[in-house]
């Protein structure tokens, strides 16, 4: 599919919106604990998407068949990586967090391919995966070789974040058949991400007894939970429809490039050159694996072989 100016613009604001994310966190996880946070996005967020379907004048998606689907989908897609990642960014900078989650779509290639009989690896498949585990390797540097240190192991928790996704893009393509959607869905595994993250955090934070955060963590945690997931997940089913999946994979390689903006001139946070290096091997392998520039590269040669035979 084509991206229209308009597809442009609403894929730059979702990339403003998911990189936001991290920063909101970074916000939020000075005051409050890294679960509670997780509890009150999904939370907030899902209160939200009901009032758009209640907008929309669209059913709640509870019916019998759907129950399970939703919890898989919310503990994959929200629970495991949402705790993860907030965790991790205890450790390090919100920055280094979205690039490792820009690996993203590596998972999601790999699981596919041993778990979905039409997603199998391709030439350019192995090629982005064989970049973006480099730029892995990169952003590790040294640390594991001398030992885990507390920030390879926020390193790991986000790598680990970005593999729960991978499982998450191949199960959920199961809602497709189920005649619900994007939102429904959205609203569905958020809510079931809800009501597992409750007593979680009931029995672990017991927030009830921790203080009354201030005003810039209770506007970081409804931003974080109204425009960069409830929104967020608006926009990006929106793109999904208009310009497909392959398009709106591109988000990944910009949610860092606002992250580390944010990160840097607001919250003071710093990063390594390793880092900015890391981000370019895992962008390259990105590009490999969207294939289109590799595409184009190949035409031209095949266009300019033309030409000279003409020219003969």
């Amino acid at each position: 599919m084509r991206m229209t100016p308009r597809d442009w613009s609403f894929l730059f604001l979702l990339s403003l919106l998911w990189g936001g994310s991290f920063f909101f966190v970074g916000v939020a996880i000075q005051q409050l604990p890294p679960l509670t946070i997780v509890g009150l996005r999904a939370g907030l967020a899902a209160l939200t998407l009901a009032l758009i379907l209640w907008l929309r004048a669209e059913r709640w998606p509870f019916a019998r068949g759907v129950l399970l689907p939703f919890f898989v989908m919310g503990l994959l897609n929200n629970l495991m990586p949402f705790s993860l990642l907030f965790w991790a960014q205890t450790m390090i900078p919100s920055g280094l967090a979205s690039i490792l989650n820009a690996s993203t779509p590596i998972f999601s290639i790999i699981v596919a391919h041993f778990l979905l009989m039409d997603e199998r690896m391709a030439a350019n498949k192995a090629v982005g995966i064989l970049f973006g585990f480099l730029g892995v390797i990169v952003l590790l540097g040294g640390d594991l070789l001398g030992g885990a240190s507390i920030a390879s192991l926020g390193i790991l928790a986000c790598l680990g974040a970005a593999l729960s996704y991978g499982f998450a893009s191949v199960y959920g393509r199961r809602f497709k058949a189920m005649q619900l959607t994007a939102t429904q869905v959205a609203f569905g595994q958020l809510s079931a991400t809800t009501l597992m993250m409750a007593p979680i955090v009931s029995i672990i934070d017991q927030p009830w007894k921790l203080p009354m955060p201030g005003t810039p963590v209770i506007v970081a945690i409804l931003a974080l939970a109204i425009v960069s997931t409830a929104l967020a997940y608006v926009i990006f089913f929106r793109i999904l429809a208009s310009a497909g999946a392959v398009n709106v994979g591109l988000v990944t390689l910009l949610v860092p490039v606002s992250a580390i903006l944010l990160g840097t001139f607001v919250l003071g946070e710093d990063l390594a050159r390793r880092h900015y290096f890391g981000m370019l091997l895992i962008s390259i392998g990105l590009l490999a694996i969207d294939g289109r520039v590799l595409d184009r590269v190949a035409a031209g040669r095949r266009a300019e072989r033309g030409d000279g035979a003409a020219g003969q």
